[in-house]
């Protein structure tokens, strides 16, 4: 099969990565990639918002399914401009991705599915921001409307920080100030063709740039999956999709269907356990980074054949994807400065040590290639790379992660030292 992957981060070389597992080989292309996904896949010089320039590509090589990674080309209308040249696409048109576009879209979507969600106001300005938070009390949730690369979030008790941070998004469009949410978050992706949803297993991220929940929001710092703890509450993994799949999965999707946008890819249902029952925190219409780089090592289906059924709409008729006893954890190298100012353009040596440690694979968010033959990566960004391990349980898991980030050098880099420590 010929495989275009459109995106530049830790998700979509996780993504290669599980396709280049597969036992049937695949041509793989990515545009734009990054030095790491280079190893995995041919890079293409394609600008990846622009749907006509992904189209012609397509048509000229005579790709068999093209996976958008990243949201911004699907609130583009990337998949949009390729469905209508007839191009099997895993990804939701621009309307369906409004799900992840717009906070506020997502609320009256929740709302007429029945979906249950926390309280949220939506408000356009400094007045309304305020009476917002009287209305809804502490802690303050403000969230950006838009698309804002996992930063749009701020959860506080401080008014004048959470006034601030409204403040900062007020120019570019309204922000949504919700009801806060008390509990343990969870990450569910379901595929979907847009009638049918198969779900893929539970996973755990970490959102704070430091140990023990400190510092400030960032795209994420790490996940581990399963969650062993499910079990406690509601008897298993098993019973906990089931029940998110029939409160939240597939109401959203039909309602979506109802309107006439039907959602085709990734829904990512963020959620929170509260005293109450599941709540969605958030959804987002593509794979979560980091839990994808641990939930597709665990997976056992091939992962194209469930991609092109979704995109080709024939999803009812695959079973349920099945996944390995073993667990899965991924720890984020962190550039100096990350998240407010990474420091970017420095080198990352023993990569090779670290990727040679047994369970261990190296997923590259940001890593730039050498300036000569055989010499060392640059970071390019924030976050660099994932370290994910994988074992038969989360102490060896853990152990081999660390071990693995031990060979690494990169000056000033950070990352959190507690992934998954609460399930060893």
């Amino acid at each position: 099969m010929k495989i275009l992957v459109l995106g530049s981060g830790a998700r979509e070389h996780a993504i290669i990565l599980a396709l280049r597992g597969e036992e049937q080989s695949h041509d793989i292309y990515a545009a734009p990639g990054n030095a790491g996904i280079a190893q995995d896949a041919q890079l293409v010089d394609l600008d990846q918002l622009d749907g006509a320039a992904v189209a012609s590509f397509a048509n000229e090589k005579a790709i068999d399914l093209v996976v958008i990674g990243p949201e911004a080309p699907l609130v583009a209308g990337v998949a949009d401009a390729l469905r209508e040249r007839g191009i099997p696409v895993f990804g939701p048109g621009r309307a369906a991705a409004q799900l992840e576009g717009s906070k506020a879209f997502a609320k009256r979507v929740m709302d007429a599915a029945g979906v249950p969600t926390g309280r949220a106001v939506r408000a356009t300005t400094r007045e309304e921001v305020e009476a917002a938070f009287d209305e809804l009390g502490t802690p303050h949730v403000v969230k950006a409307d838009g698309l804002a690369a996992g930063k749009g979030v701020l959860v506080t008790s401080d008014r004048a920080a959470a006034l601030a941070h409204a403040e900062q998004y007020l120019p570019s469009g309204p922000v949504l100030v919700e009801e806060f949410l008390s509990g343990d978050e969870v990450s569910l992706f379901f595929l979907s063709d847009g009638d049918t949803v198969r779900a893929l297993s539970p996973a755990q991220d970490f959102k704070r740039a430091y140990d023990g929940d400190e510092g400030p929001n960032t795209g994420g710092m790490g996940a581990y999956s399963p969650l062993p703890w499910l079990t406690e509450r509601f008897g298993g993994e098993r019973a906990f999709v089931e029940e998110v799949t029939r409160t939240v999965a597939l109401p959203v999707i039909r309602q979506l269907d109802a309107e006439g946008t039907p959602f085709i890819g990734l829904l990512y249902a963020g959620l929170i356990l509260t005293d109450a029952g599941v709540r969605v925190i958030e959804f987002n219409a593509r794979f979560g980074d980091p839990e994808t780089q641990v939930v597709l090592p665990r997976l056992r289906t091939p992962l194209s054949e469930l991609l092109l059924a979704a995109a080709s709409g024939n999803l009812e008729d695959h079973a349920e994807p099945v996944f390995s006893d073993d667990v899965a954890i991924t720890v984020v190298l962190a550039s100096e400065g990350y998240p407010e100012a990474p420091e970017t353009g420095r080198l990352i040596e023993g990569l090779s040590d670290a990727a040679a440690v047994k369970g261990v694979t190296l997923v590259h968010a940001a890593t730039g290639a050498p300036d000569a033959p055989g010499g060392s990566l640059t970071a390019t960004g924030g976050r660099v790379l994932n370290v994910v391990a994988v074992a038969s349980d989360f102490g060896a898991a853990r152990e081999r992660a660390y071990e693995a980030l031990g060979k690494i050098h990169l000056e000033g880099a950070h990352f959190r030292s507690d992934i998954a420590a609460k399930v060893v």
